[in-house]
């Protein structure tokens, strides 16, 4: 499946909109990797294990969207908006959103 954050395939007619499809991961953050973020935040350098979870989680946020997708019968989704929030006490919980529209390109 396509995606893109275009609101067009260049080359591709779309043939048909199914809709706003969207997705939400919800990922919280454990002991190991705020005392180790907060290391990398005294020393300086970037900080692995939350930059690993950020990855996981929009990867499993687009790969729910696509799925729901597939669903209604699209092969593409345009125009997708990624959200990354942190929510909960002391901020420890991560939520990435997706959103885009699905589609269907006979061309594709």
């Amino acid at each position: 499946m396509l995606l893109t954050t275009t609101n067009n395939i260049e080359g591709h007619p779309i043939d048909r909109y199914y809709g706003v499809v969207t997705s939400e991961v919800i990922i919280g953050a454990n002991f190991l990797k705020d005392f180790a973020a907060s290391i990398h935040d005294f020393f300086g350098g970037r900080a692995g294990s939350y930059e690993r979870t950020l990855i996981e989680a929009k990867e499993k946020a687009l790969r729910e969207m696509q799925d729901r997708a597939m669903v209604m019968g699209a092969n593409a989704i345009i125009g997708i908006d990624i959200d990354y929030e942190t929510v909960g006490q002391q901020n420890s919980i991560l939520m990435v959103a997706c959103s885009g529209t699905a589609v269907y390109s006979k061309s594709l």
